[in-house]
Protein backbone atom coordinates (compact mmCIF):
# COMPACT_ATOMS: atom_id res chain seq x y z
CA UNK A 1 0.00 0.00 0.00
CA UNK A 2 3.06 2.32 0.81
CA UNK A 3 4.50 1.50 -2.39
CA UNK A 4 1.61 2.44 -4.12
CA UNK A 5 0.87 5.43 -2.53
CA UNK A 6 4.82 6.61 -3.36
CA UNK A 7 4.86 5.55 -6.88
CA UNK A 8 1.39 7.74 -7.19
CA UNK A 9 3.07 10.80 -5.23
CA UNK A 10 5.94 9.95 -7.92
CA UNK A 11 3.91 10.07 -11.02
CA UNK A 12 2.77 13.47 -9.77
CA UNK A 13 5.61 15.05 -9.52
CA UNK A 14 6.96 13.92 -12.43
CA UNK A 15 4.16 15.53 -14.32
CA UNK A 16 4.32 18.62 -12.66
CA UNK A 17 8.10 18.98 -13.66
CA UNK A 18 7.14 18.54 -17.08
CA UNK A 19 4.04 20.83 -16.57
CA UNK A 20 6.77 23.07 -15.41
CA UNK A 21 9.90 22.82 -17.46
CA UNK A 22 7.39 22.98 -20.75
CA UNK A 23 6.63 26.75 -19.36
CA UNK A 24 10.51 27.60 -20.54
CA UNK A 25 11.49 25.09 -22.85
CA UNK A 26 9.85 24.95 -26.19
CA UNK A 27 9.78 21.13 -28.09
CA UNK A 28 7.82 20.10 -30.81
CA UNK A 29 8.02 17.15 -32.85
CA UNK A 30 6.78 17.05 -36.34
CA UNK A 31 5.51 14.26 -37.35
CA UNK A 32 3.37 15.61 -40.49
CA UNK A 33 3.98 14.51 -43.99
CA UNK A 34 4.41 17.95 -45.23
CA UNK A 35 6.64 19.07 -42.13
CA UNK A 36 4.26 21.84 -41.78
CA UNK A 37 5.92 23.04 -38.52
CA UNK A 38 9.26 23.03 -39.47
CA UNK A 39 10.68 25.97 -40.42
CA UNK A 40 13.33 26.50 -43.33
CA UNK A 41 17.40 26.52 -42.69
CA UNK A 42 16.97 29.94 -44.38
CA UNK A 43 14.43 31.20 -41.60
CA UNK A 44 16.26 29.71 -39.02
CA UNK A 45 19.70 31.14 -39.60
CA UNK A 46 17.71 34.81 -40.12
CA UNK A 47 16.28 34.13 -36.50
CA UNK A 48 19.50 32.79 -35.08
CA UNK A 49 21.20 35.89 -36.06
CA UNK A 50 18.94 38.26 -34.94
CA UNK A 51 21.01 41.63 -34.02
CA UNK A 52 18.23 43.27 -31.73
CA UNK A 53 14.18 42.45 -30.41
CA UNK A 54 11.69 41.86 -32.61
CA UNK A 55 7.96 42.48 -31.48
CA UNK A 56 5.22 41.36 -33.68
CA UNK A 57 1.38 42.71 -33.50
CA UNK A 58 -1.32 40.38 -34.77
CA UNK A 59 -4.56 41.75 -35.41
CA UNK A 60 -6.05 38.30 -36.68
CA UNK A 61 -7.84 36.97 -33.62
CA UNK A 62 -11.39 37.05 -32.27
CA UNK A 63 -14.79 35.47 -33.12
CA UNK A 64 -13.77 34.03 -36.64
CA UNK A 65 -15.14 31.57 -39.36
CA UNK A 66 -13.18 28.21 -38.84
CA UNK A 67 -10.66 28.86 -41.93
CA UNK A 68 -9.67 31.90 -40.85
CA UNK A 69 -9.21 30.47 -36.89
CA UNK A 70 -7.20 27.93 -38.37
CA UNK A 71 -4.94 30.78 -40.06
CA UNK A 72 -5.01 32.55 -36.88
CA UNK A 73 -3.60 29.37 -35.72
CA UNK A 74 -0.95 28.40 -37.71
CA UNK A 75 0.38 32.57 -36.77
CA UNK A 76 0.93 31.56 -33.77
CA UNK A 77 2.36 28.14 -33.90
CA UNK A 78 4.68 29.95 -36.28
CA UNK A 79 5.71 32.30 -34.40
CA UNK A 80 6.15 30.38 -31.29
CA UNK A 81 8.53 28.36 -34.33
CA UNK A 82 10.09 32.01 -34.01
CA UNK A 83 10.44 32.15 -30.17
CA UNK A 84 12.10 28.61 -30.47
CA UNK A 85 15.06 30.03 -32.48
CA UNK A 86 15.50 33.32 -31.80
CA UNK A 87 14.82 33.25 -27.99
CA UNK A 88 13.52 36.13 -26.31
CA UNK A 89 14.25 38.62 -28.58
CA UNK A 90 10.92 37.51 -30.36
CA UNK A 91 7.98 39.13 -28.57
CA UNK A 92 4.07 39.15 -30.04
CA UNK A 93 0.78 39.87 -29.11
CA UNK A 94 -2.62 38.78 -30.56
CA UNK A 95 -4.83 42.06 -30.53
CA UNK A 96 -8.58 42.10 -31.46
CA UNK A 97 -9.43 45.14 -33.15
CA UNK A 98 -13.50 44.40 -31.80
CA UNK A 99 -12.00 44.45 -28.04
CA UNK A 100 -12.38 48.53 -28.76
CA UNK A 101 -16.24 49.19 -27.34
CA UNK A 102 -16.05 52.83 -27.68
CA UNK A 103 -17.14 53.06 -31.75
CA UNK A 104 -14.68 56.16 -31.47
CA UNK A 105 -11.76 54.03 -30.08
CA UNK A 106 -12.69 51.90 -32.87
CA UNK A 107 -12.63 53.68 -35.82
CA UNK A 108 -9.78 55.60 -34.69
CA UNK A 109 -8.06 52.02 -34.52
CA UNK A 110 -8.94 50.78 -37.90
CA UNK A 111 -8.12 54.20 -39.61
CA UNK A 112 -4.50 53.65 -37.85
CA UNK A 113 -4.13 49.96 -38.95
CA UNK A 114 -5.42 51.24 -42.46
CA UNK A 115 -2.67 53.66 -42.91
CA UNK A 116 -0.31 51.39 -41.58
CA UNK A 117 -0.86 48.89 -43.97
CA UNK A 118 -3.10 46.49 -43.29
CA UNK A 119 -6.07 46.41 -45.59
CA UNK A 120 -9.66 45.22 -44.01
CA UNK A 121 -11.09 41.80 -45.26
CA UNK A 122 -15.65 42.12 -44.80
CA UNK A 123 -16.17 38.53 -43.64
CA UNK A 124 -20.02 37.60 -44.71
CA UNK A 125 -21.94 35.03 -43.54
CA UNK A 126 -25.32 33.94 -43.29
CA UNK A 127 -26.08 31.32 -40.10
CA UNK A 128 -29.59 30.51 -39.53
CA UNK A 129 -30.97 32.54 -42.19
CA UNK A 130 -29.48 35.59 -40.62
CA UNK A 131 -26.87 38.04 -42.52
CA UNK A 132 -23.83 38.79 -40.83
CA UNK A 133 -21.31 40.87 -41.49
CA UNK A 134 -18.23 41.66 -39.85
CA UNK A 135 -14.58 43.18 -40.65
CA UNK A 136 -11.42 41.56 -39.95
CA UNK A 137 -7.51 42.76 -40.20
CA UNK A 138 -6.02 39.30 -41.35
CA UNK A 139 -2.35 40.94 -41.00
CA UNK A 140 0.48 41.93 -38.19
CA UNK A 141 2.63 44.97 -37.70
CA UNK A 142 6.77 43.78 -37.44
CA UNK A 143 8.33 46.40 -35.18
CA UNK A 144 11.97 46.50 -34.48
CA UNK A 145 14.03 49.93 -33.22
CA UNK A 146 11.53 52.40 -34.17
CA UNK A 147 11.31 51.23 -37.99
CA UNK A 148 7.68 48.89 -38.77
CA UNK A 149 6.76 46.71 -41.72
CA UNK A 150 3.30 45.33 -42.26
CA UNK A 151 2.60 41.74 -43.39
CA UNK A 152 -0.28 40.75 -45.06
CA UNK A 153 -1.66 37.08 -44.23
CA UNK A 154 -4.15 36.78 -46.38
CA UNK A 155 -2.34 35.98 -49.65
CA UNK A 156 -3.24 33.49 -52.30
CA UNK A 157 -4.63 33.11 -55.76
CA UNK A 158 -8.66 34.94 -55.82
CA UNK A 159 -9.34 32.73 -58.59
CA UNK A 160 -9.12 29.76 -56.01
CA UNK A 161 -11.52 28.94 -53.68
CA UNK A 162 -12.12 30.58 -50.43
CA UNK A 163 -11.17 27.21 -48.24
CA UNK A 164 -8.33 27.21 -51.00
CA UNK A 165 -7.38 30.67 -50.71
CA UNK A 166 -6.73 30.36 -47.00
CA UNK A 167 -4.69 27.48 -47.22
CA UNK A 168 -2.30 29.64 -49.92
CA UNK A 169 -2.36 31.95 -46.93
CA UNK A 170 -1.18 29.42 -44.61
CA UNK A 171 1.29 28.01 -46.56
CA UNK A 172 2.44 31.58 -46.76
CA UNK A 173 2.54 32.04 -43.03
CA UNK A 174 6.56 32.45 -42.50
CA UNK A 175 6.90 33.55 -45.45
CA UNK A 176 5.45 36.89 -45.11
CA UNK A 177 6.66 37.27 -41.50
CA UNK A 178 10.48 35.98 -41.95
CA UNK A 179 10.89 38.59 -45.29
CA UNK A 180 9.26 41.47 -43.42
CA UNK A 181 12.17 40.34 -40.07
CA UNK A 182 14.49 40.21 -42.87
CA UNK A 183 13.54 43.62 -44.52
CA UNK A 184 13.45 45.54 -41.18
CA UNK A 185 16.78 43.86 -39.48
CA UNK A 186 19.60 43.37 -42.72
CA UNK A 187 22.64 45.53 -41.92
CA UNK A 188 23.14 47.32 -45.26
CA UNK A 189 26.68 45.78 -45.13
CA UNK A 190 25.57 42.27 -45.62
CA UNK A 191 23.13 43.05 -48.43
CA UNK A 192 22.94 41.75 -51.89
CA UNK A 193 23.54 44.50 -54.64
CA UNK A 194 21.19 45.32 -57.55
CA UNK A 195 22.15 47.04 -60.60
CA UNK A 196 19.31 49.13 -62.46
CA UNK A 197 20.51 49.81 -66.42
CA UNK A 198 19.15 52.84 -67.47
CA UNK A 199 19.36 54.78 -70.59
CA UNK A 200 17.55 52.44 -73.10
CA UNK A 201 13.99 53.78 -71.89
CA UNK A 202 11.80 56.88 -72.44
CA UNK A 203 9.50 55.79 -69.50
CA UNK A 204 9.53 58.35 -66.34
CA UNK A 205 11.32 57.14 -63.05
CA UNK A 206 7.56 57.73 -61.53
CA UNK A 207 6.61 55.01 -63.39
CA UNK A 208 9.37 52.23 -62.27
CA UNK A 209 8.58 54.31 -58.68
CA UNK A 210 7.22 51.41 -56.81
CA UNK A 211 8.66 48.51 -57.84
CA UNK A 212 12.41 50.72 -57.15
CA UNK A 213 10.91 51.79 -53.78
CA UNK A 214 10.25 48.05 -52.77
CA UNK A 215 13.89 46.62 -54.27
CA UNK A 216 15.42 49.18 -51.68
CA UNK A 217 13.76 47.90 -49.09
CA UNK A 218 15.80 44.59 -48.97
CA UNK A 219 18.45 44.94 -51.34
CA UNK A 220 21.16 47.98 -52.12
CA UNK A 221 20.53 49.78 -55.46
CA UNK A 222 22.31 50.66 -58.23
CA UNK A 223 22.19 52.66 -61.27
CA UNK A 224 24.41 51.26 -64.63
CA UNK A 225 25.62 53.61 -66.96
CA UNK A 226 26.96 50.94 -70.07
CA UNK A 227 28.21 53.94 -71.70
CA UNK A 228 31.22 53.93 -69.45
CA UNK A 229 33.82 51.92 -70.41
CA UNK A 230 34.91 48.09 -68.37
CA UNK A 231 32.59 45.67 -67.37
CA UNK A 232 29.71 45.18 -65.21
CA UNK A 233 30.92 44.57 -61.95
CA UNK A 234 30.36 44.26 -58.03
CA UNK A 235 26.65 43.62 -58.75
CA UNK A 236 24.65 40.56 -57.77
CA UNK A 237 21.60 41.26 -60.28
CA UNK A 238 21.10 43.80 -62.73
CA UNK A 239 17.42 44.77 -63.62
CA UNK A 240 16.66 46.18 -67.47
CA UNK A 241 13.18 47.34 -67.18
CA UNK A 242 11.12 48.20 -70.81
CA UNK A 243 13.90 49.44 -72.75
CA UNK A 244 13.20 51.28 -76.16
CA UNK A 245 16.95 51.84 -77.47
CA UNK A 246 18.72 49.34 -79.39
CA UNK A 247 21.41 48.16 -77.66
CA UNK A 248 25.02 48.86 -78.97
CA UNK A 249 27.49 45.55 -79.56
CA UNK A 250 29.70 46.96 -76.66
CA UNK A 251 27.01 46.48 -74.53
CA UNK A 252 25.43 43.20 -75.61
CA UNK A 253 28.87 42.23 -74.71
CA UNK A 254 29.10 43.24 -71.27
CA UNK A 255 25.95 42.04 -70.80
CA UNK A 256 27.13 38.46 -71.66
CA UNK A 257 30.04 38.62 -69.82
CA UNK A 258 28.27 39.51 -66.79
CA UNK A 259 26.53 36.57 -67.07
CA UNK A 260 28.65 34.30 -68.30
CA UNK A 261 30.40 35.06 -64.98
CA UNK A 262 27.69 34.26 -62.76
CA UNK A 263 25.65 37.67 -62.59
CA UNK A 264 21.70 37.28 -62.40
CA UNK A 265 19.44 39.51 -64.68
CA UNK A 266 16.07 40.38 -64.83
CA UNK A 267 14.29 41.45 -68.22
CA UNK A 268 10.93 42.63 -69.14
CA UNK A 269 11.28 43.31 -72.74
CA UNK A 270 8.72 44.46 -75.44
CA UNK A 271 8.53 42.38 -78.61
CA UNK A 272 6.75 45.81 -80.29
CA UNK A 273 6.14 49.55 -79.59
CA UNK A 274 2.77 50.60 -79.09
CA UNK A 275 2.22 54.27 -80.99
CA UNK A 276 -0.75 56.32 -80.62
CA UNK A 277 -2.15 57.09 -84.42
CA UNK A 278 -5.46 58.19 -84.03
CA UNK A 279 -8.28 58.48 -81.51
CA UNK A 280 -9.64 55.27 -83.12
CA UNK A 281 -6.35 53.14 -81.28
CA UNK A 282 -3.15 52.21 -81.50
CA UNK A 283 -0.28 50.94 -84.04
CA UNK A 284 1.91 48.11 -83.24
CA UNK A 285 5.25 47.55 -84.93
CA UNK A 286 8.04 45.72 -84.40
CA UNK A 287 10.67 46.57 -82.13
CA UNK A 288 14.43 45.73 -82.15
CA UNK A 289 16.61 46.00 -79.32
CA UNK A 290 19.50 43.97 -80.72
CA UNK A 291 18.75 41.22 -78.41
CA UNK A 292 17.75 38.37 -80.39
CA UNK A 293 20.91 37.35 -80.65
CA UNK A 294 21.84 37.07 -77.13
CA UNK A 295 18.40 35.76 -76.20
CA UNK A 296 19.02 33.30 -78.70
CA UNK A 297 22.19 31.91 -77.52
CA UNK A 298 20.52 31.91 -73.99
CA UNK A 299 17.57 29.81 -75.42
CA UNK A 300 14.65 31.94 -75.88
CA UNK A 301 13.38 34.15 -78.20
CA UNK A 302 10.51 37.11 -78.33
CA UNK A 303 7.96 37.10 -81.51
CA UNK A 304 6.94 40.47 -83.16
CA UNK A 305 2.85 40.14 -81.83
CA UNK A 306 0.61 40.99 -79.86
CA UNK A 307 -1.49 38.69 -77.24
CA UNK A 308 -5.32 38.77 -77.43
CA UNK A 309 -6.36 36.78 -74.11
CA UNK A 310 -10.17 36.33 -73.07
CA UNK A 311 -9.19 36.60 -69.64
CA UNK A 312 -8.44 39.69 -69.37
CA UNK A 313 -8.73 43.24 -67.52
CA UNK A 314 -11.00 46.05 -68.44
CA UNK A 315 -10.85 50.03 -69.19
CA UNK A 316 -13.28 52.48 -69.69
CA UNK A 317 -14.86 53.24 -73.14
CA UNK A 318 -17.07 55.66 -74.88
CA UNK A 319 -19.78 52.80 -76.11
CA UNK A 320 -22.36 55.62 -77.08
CA UNK A 321 -24.40 58.34 -75.97
CA UNK A 322 -27.09 58.30 -72.89
CA UNK A 323 -29.17 61.40 -73.98
CA UNK A 324 -27.14 64.20 -74.81
CA UNK A 325 -23.85 63.02 -72.11
CA UNK A 326 -21.44 59.90 -73.80
CA UNK A 327 -22.00 56.51 -72.08
CA UNK A 328 -18.71 55.69 -70.48
CA UNK A 329 -18.43 52.01 -69.70
CA UNK A 330 -15.57 49.20 -68.52
CA UNK A 331 -15.49 46.63 -71.17
CA UNK A 332 -13.09 43.88 -71.64
CA UNK A 333 -9.70 44.97 -73.46
CA UNK A 334 -8.62 41.50 -74.45
CA UNK A 335 -5.14 43.34 -75.32
CA UNK A 336 -4.80 43.46 -71.30
CA UNK A 337 -4.40 39.56 -70.72
CA UNK A 338 -4.86 38.40 -66.87
CA UNK A 339 -1.86 36.08 -66.54
CA UNK A 340 -3.22 33.91 -64.21
CA UNK A 341 -1.51 30.16 -65.39
CA UNK A 342 1.83 30.20 -63.71
CA UNK A 343 3.09 26.26 -65.27
CA UNK A 344 3.27 22.95 -63.29
CA UNK A 345 6.95 23.32 -61.73
CA UNK A 346 5.19 24.81 -58.60
CA UNK A 347 8.99 26.89 -58.77
CA UNK A 348 8.38 29.63 -55.22
CA UNK A 349 8.15 32.84 -57.66
CA UNK A 350 5.06 32.17 -58.80
CA UNK A 351 3.91 29.38 -55.93
CA UNK A 352 0.31 30.65 -54.91
CA UNK A 353 0.65 34.12 -56.99
CA UNK A 354 -1.99 36.16 -57.51
CA UNK A 355 -2.87 36.70 -60.76
CA UNK A 356 -0.85 39.16 -62.74
CA UNK A 357 -1.84 42.21 -65.43
CA UNK A 358 -0.13 42.18 -68.63
CA UNK A 359 -0.39 44.97 -70.97
CA UNK A 360 0.28 44.62 -74.65
CA UNK A 361 2.25 40.90 -74.21
CA UNK A 362 4.38 39.53 -76.88
CA UNK A 363 4.53 35.75 -77.06
CA UNK A 364 8.43 34.22 -76.13
CA UNK A 365 9.17 30.64 -77.13
CA UNK A 366 11.91 28.52 -76.17
CA UNK A 367 14.88 26.92 -78.05
CA UNK A 368 17.96 25.15 -77.78
CA UNK A 369 20.45 25.13 -75.55
CA UNK A 370 22.92 23.18 -74.33
CA UNK A 371 22.75 23.03 -70.39
CA UNK A 372 20.17 25.56 -69.96
CA UNK A 373 17.24 24.11 -67.91
CA UNK A 374 13.79 26.87 -69.11
CA UNK A 375 11.09 26.76 -66.78
CA UNK A 376 8.11 28.78 -67.89
CA UNK A 377 6.43 30.66 -65.10
CA UNK A 378 4.30 33.05 -66.85
CA UNK A 379 1.74 31.42 -69.63
CA UNK A 380 -1.65 32.97 -71.27
CA UNK A 381 -4.96 31.28 -70.96
CA UNK A 382 -5.73 28.31 -73.85
CA UNK A 383 -7.93 31.19 -75.43
CA UNK A 384 -5.91 33.71 -76.92
CA UNK A 385 -5.32 34.64 -80.47
CA UNK A 386 -1.86 36.50 -81.92
CA UNK A 387 -1.73 39.23 -84.20
CA UNK A 388 1.61 39.65 -86.31
CA UNK A 389 3.25 42.91 -86.16
CA UNK A 390 2.70 45.47 -87.87
CA UNK A 391 -0.74 45.74 -86.71
CA UNK A 392 -3.90 49.02 -86.23
CA UNK A 393 -5.44 48.05 -82.37
CA UNK A 394 -8.35 49.28 -82.58
CA UNK A 395 -10.55 50.59 -79.93
CA UNK A 396 -13.65 49.24 -82.01
CA UNK A 397 -11.98 45.64 -80.43
CA UNK A 398 -13.53 46.30 -77.17
CA UNK A 399 -16.86 47.22 -78.41
CA UNK A 400 -17.62 44.11 -80.67
CA UNK A 401 -18.66 40.99 -78.95
CA UNK A 402 -15.59 38.36 -79.88
CA UNK A 403 -16.10 34.93 -81.42
CA UNK A 404 -14.73 32.03 -78.49
CA UNK A 405 -14.00 29.80 -81.99
CA UNK A 406 -11.30 32.10 -83.05
CA UNK A 407 -9.14 32.55 -80.02
CA UNK A 408 -7.93 28.83 -80.05
CA UNK A 409 -3.93 29.98 -80.47
CA UNK A 410 -3.62 28.04 -77.34
CA UNK A 411 -1.38 28.35 -74.35
CA UNK A 412 1.72 30.81 -74.88
CA UNK A 413 4.63 31.55 -72.58
CA UNK A 414 4.92 35.30 -71.37
CA UNK A 415 7.70 34.85 -68.65
CA UNK A 416 10.57 31.68 -68.62
CA UNK A 417 13.60 31.14 -66.03
CA UNK A 418 16.59 30.37 -67.26
CA UNK A 419 19.12 28.18 -65.59
CA UNK A 420 22.18 26.71 -65.75
CA UNK A 421 25.77 27.23 -67.41
CA UNK A 422 25.51 29.70 -70.20
CA UNK A 423 27.69 29.82 -73.15
CA UNK A 424 28.84 33.49 -74.39
CA UNK A 425 27.72 34.73 -77.73
CA UNK A 426 31.49 35.69 -79.04
CA UNK A 427 32.48 32.43 -78.27
CA UNK A 428 35.38 31.70 -80.62
CA UNK A 429 34.86 35.64 -82.48
CA UNK A 430 37.59 37.69 -80.15
CA UNK A 431 40.33 37.47 -81.31
CA UNK A 432 43.97 37.58 -79.51
CA UNK A 433 45.01 41.12 -80.47
CA UNK A 434 40.88 42.39 -79.22
CA UNK A 435 41.20 44.52 -76.44
CA UNK A 436 38.03 42.48 -75.04
CA UNK A 437 40.16 39.59 -74.71
CA UNK A 438 41.50 40.01 -71.60
CA UNK A 439 39.58 38.41 -69.19
CA UNK A 440 37.19 37.27 -71.43
CA UNK A 441 35.19 33.68 -71.20
CA UNK A 442 33.81 31.96 -73.25
CA UNK A 443 31.72 29.74 -70.48
CA UNK A 444 31.70 30.47 -66.71
CA UNK A 445 29.46 29.28 -63.58
CA UNK A 446 26.04 28.49 -63.00
CA UNK A 447 24.08 31.27 -63.08
CA UNK A 448 20.24 32.28 -63.36
CA UNK A 449 17.85 35.08 -65.67
CA UNK A 450 14.36 35.61 -66.05
CA UNK A 451 12.98 36.76 -69.18
CA UNK A 452 9.87 38.47 -69.67
CA UNK A 453 7.87 39.42 -73.32
CA UNK A 454 5.94 42.30 -71.61
CA UNK A 455 8.08 45.57 -70.44
CA UNK A 456 4.46 47.06 -68.97
CA UNK A 457 4.22 44.32 -66.23
CA UNK A 458 6.39 46.17 -64.07
CA UNK A 459 5.61 50.34 -64.77
CA UNK A 460 3.02 51.59 -62.46
CA UNK A 461 0.12 54.17 -63.26
CA UNK A 462 0.27 57.49 -61.46
CA UNK A 463 -2.70 59.44 -60.03
CA UNK A 464 -2.09 62.94 -62.15
CA UNK A 465 -3.92 64.78 -59.93
CA UNK A 466 -2.06 64.18 -56.63
CA UNK A 467 0.49 63.62 -58.52
CA UNK A 468 1.79 60.25 -56.90
CA UNK A 469 2.12 56.98 -58.38
CA UNK A 470 -0.35 54.09 -58.09
CA UNK A 471 0.94 50.26 -56.50
CA UNK A 472 2.33 48.80 -58.78
CA UNK A 473 -0.41 46.01 -60.15
CA UNK A 474 -3.01 48.54 -59.10
CA UNK A 475 -5.53 48.75 -61.91
CA UNK A 476 -7.05 51.97 -61.22
CA UNK A 477 -10.46 51.50 -63.57
CA UNK A 478 -11.68 48.34 -61.16
CA UNK A 479 -9.43 49.52 -58.13
CA UNK A 480 -8.04 45.73 -58.34
CA UNK A 481 -4.11 44.82 -57.37
CA UNK A 482 -2.70 42.23 -59.66
CA UNK A 483 0.58 40.14 -58.49
CA UNK A 484 3.19 41.75 -60.52
CA UNK A 485 5.03 43.69 -58.07
CA UNK A 486 4.70 40.23 -55.84
CA UNK A 487 5.52 38.45 -59.14
CA UNK A 488 8.54 41.01 -59.58
CA UNK A 489 9.77 41.06 -55.98
CA UNK A 490 9.83 37.28 -55.59
CA UNK A 491 11.83 36.68 -58.90
CA UNK A 492 15.08 39.32 -57.33
CA UNK A 493 14.81 36.90 -54.69
CA UNK A 494 14.81 33.63 -56.08
CA UNK A 495 17.46 35.00 -58.70
CA UNK A 496 20.07 36.19 -56.35
CA UNK A 497 19.57 33.50 -53.59
CA UNK A 498 17.05 30.34 -54.33
CA UNK A 499 18.20 29.12 -50.72
CA UNK A 500 17.14 31.97 -48.48
CA UNK A 501 14.01 33.00 -47.17
CA UNK A 502 12.08 32.59 -50.33
CA UNK A 503 12.50 28.78 -49.65
CA UNK A 504 9.69 28.88 -47.23
CA UNK A 505 7.49 29.27 -49.85
CA UNK A 506 8.05 25.98 -51.00
CA UNK A 507 6.03 25.13 -47.82
CA UNK A 508 2.74 22.35 -48.99
CA UNK A 509 -0.07 21.97 -46.87
CA UNK A 510 -2.55 19.15 -48.02
CA UNK A 511 -6.10 20.09 -47.96
CA UNK A 512 -7.97 16.78 -46.38
CA UNK A 513 -11.58 18.41 -46.05
CA UNK A 514 -14.14 16.33 -44.37
CA UNK A 515 -17.08 14.54 -46.01
CA UNK A 516 -19.58 17.61 -45.26
CA UNK A 517 -22.83 15.22 -46.78
CA UNK A 518 -21.68 11.97 -44.20
CA UNK A 519 -20.40 14.87 -41.39
CA UNK A 520 -24.35 16.33 -41.46
CA UNK A 521 -25.53 12.93 -41.73
CA UNK A 522 -23.97 11.92 -38.58
CA UNK A 523 -23.77 14.76 -36.86
CA UNK A 524 -25.71 13.72 -33.74
CA UNK A 525 -23.93 10.70 -33.59
CA UNK A 526 -20.59 12.23 -33.23
CA UNK A 527 -21.94 14.73 -30.82
CA UNK A 528 -23.31 12.24 -28.53
CA UNK A 529 -19.81 10.04 -29.14
CA UNK A 530 -18.14 13.43 -28.00
CA UNK A 531 -20.61 13.67 -24.94
CA UNK A 532 -20.64 10.49 -23.38
CA UNK A 533 -17.42 8.78 -25.02
CA UNK A 534 -15.08 10.35 -22.19
CA UNK A 535 -17.29 9.74 -19.30
CA UNK A 536 -17.40 6.03 -20.44
CA UNK A 537 -13.31 5.67 -21.08
CA UNK A 538 -12.94 7.26 -17.80
CA UNK A 539 -15.58 4.66 -16.05
CA UNK A 540 -13.83 1.52 -17.90
CA UNK A 541 -10.19 2.86 -16.84
CA UNK A 542 -11.70 3.43 -13.03
CA UNK A 543 -13.39 -0.11 -13.28
CA UNK A 544 -9.60 -2.07 -14.76
CA UNK A 545 -7.72 -0.10 -11.88
CA UNK A 546 -10.19 -1.44 -9.11
CA UNK A 547 -10.49 -4.86 -10.80
CA UNK A 548 -6.54 -5.27 -10.90
CA UNK A 549 -6.61 -3.58 -7.11
CA UNK A 550 -8.70 -6.29 -5.84
CA UNK A 551 -6.53 -8.95 -7.64
CA UNK A 552 -3.12 -7.86 -6.23
CA UNK A 553 -3.85 -6.39 -2.35
CA UNK A 554 -7.12 -9.13 -2.17
CA UNK A 555 -9.34 -6.04 -0.90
Amino acid sequence: MKSAFSRTLLIIAVLIAVNVLSAFVFFRLDLTQEKRYTLSEATQTLLADLPDDIHIDVYLTGDLPPGFKRLENAVRETLDGFQAEAGQKITYRFINPDDETSPDAKNKLIDKLQKRGLLPTNLVDNEGGKRTEKLVFPGAIVSYKGKEAAVLLLKGNKAASPEEQLNQSYEGVEFQLASAIRSLTQAKDNRRRVGLLYGHTQVPPSRFSDLLASVQQNYELFFIDMTKPGPIAGLDLVLVLKPDKAFSEDEIFKLDQFVVNGGRALFFVDGQRIDSVSNEGNYAQPLSLNLDNLFFRWGVRINRDVVKDLYCASIPLNVGNLGDKPNIQLVPWRFYPRLNDFGTSGNPIVRNLDAVLGRFASTLDTVRSLGIQKTPLLLTSPYTKLLKTPALISYNEARQQPDPQTYNEGTHIIGCLLEGKFQSLFANQILPGDPRANGFKAEGVASRILICSDGDLIVNDVDYKRQTPYPLGFDRYTHTTFANKDFALNAIDYLIDPTGVIEARNRTVTLRPLDKIRVDAGRTGWQILNLIGPLALLGIVGLVWQVARRKRYGV
